[in-house]
């Protein structure tokens, strides 16, 4: 899904009866705010966010039942407006109230604070699965087809098999709970009232350690400073890469991330040339490579 055919899809959602909210609204002027497994764009005071496949239709209630709990919480996170997930053209959409614009950018140290209150969170009423970090995997090098090499892709098959096996016996070291699942300072806002966390489709229940070994990869691989991840640990109160399990969740992780890339590769040359990149480090064992946005 590239841009222009989530517009077409938002077009077709805005002439739908089952939609009132989006009514009237211009598909060709909506801001797109992202475009990755979701396209989100915003609508007035709404955000609609468009995903890919209809697979990922369950995933999206998911979110929204997700997002409805924290608010009974009170936990800061994105709002769902009134409804349920709709199935346009084949993609599933939902709609959001919209954040106010950040104050400032998100910090590594912003995100930890939010973690902590996610983790220290009851069980909730909503079923939340396992952290399937590697679940996206062969979606991901299916929507890739011929844009990427075979070898590269069962490649990273293999190697999903393979830390998928180690992840499982793994023993953590802090009690399984509720996790984000996706913990980027990507997915917090700084509003005028603090942090808000965003995109909740891999809330789960699980180890927490998978939320801060994505921050241990980001010092690792995405030039996250020092200090930042020190900040990190510091307002999280531990140091992930202090557990012996570590390894295998950040292998597990950049594998899924080599992946995600891969399903960009078709209409993006970026995207394609950054696939190589990871791809390339990870055969070569070389865990200092610098990875990029694209």
């Amino acid at each position: 899904m590239d841009e222009a055919s989530a517009r077409a899809v938002l077009a077709t959602a805005a002439a739908a009866q089952a939609l009132p909210e989006l009514r009237g609204v211009d598909a060709g002027a909506a801001p797109l705010l992202s475009l990755g497994d979701n396209a989100v764009f915003a609508v007035g005071d709404l955000v609609a966010k468009i995903a890919r496949t209809p697979e990922l239709l369950d995933r999206a209630r998911h979110e929204v039942a997700v997002a409805r709990w924290l608010e009974e919480q009170g936990v800061p996170a994105v709002r769902a407006a009134a409804g349920e997930p709709e199935l346009v053209d084949g993609h599933p959409l939902t709609l959001w109230r919209r954040l106010p614009d950040p104050v400032r950018p998100a910090e590594a140290r912003d995100l930890a604070e939010l973690l902590r209150v996610v983790h220290a969170l009851p069980a909730p009423p909503v079923p939340l699965p396992r952290r399937e970090l590697l679940g996206g995997v062969e979606r991901w090098l299916t929507l890739a087809g011929d844009a990427i090499d075979p070898a590269d892709a069962a490649y990273l098959r293999a190697r999903r098999d393979g830390f998928a096996a180690e992840a499982a016996a793994l023993t953590p070291h802090l009690p399984p709970g509720t996790i984000h699942g996706d913990a980027l300072p990507r997915n917090v806002l700084i509003g005028p009232d603090g942090p808000v966390l965003m995109d909740l489709e891999t809330f789960s229940h699980d180890l927490r350690e998978h939320d801060l070994v994505v921050m241990a990869l980001s010092h690792d691989r995405y030039g996250l400073p020092a200090e930042a991840y020190d900040a990190f640990t510091a307002a999280y109160a531990w140091d992930v890469r202090e557990w012996e399990g570590c390894a295998v969740l950040r292998g597990a992780r950049e594998t899924a991330s080599c992946a995600w890339v891969a399903q960009h590769a078709p209409t993006n040359p970026k995207a394609l040339a950054e696939f190589g990149r990871r791809v390339a480090s990870l055969r070569d064992g070389d865990p200092t490579v610098r990875w990029y946005p694209f």
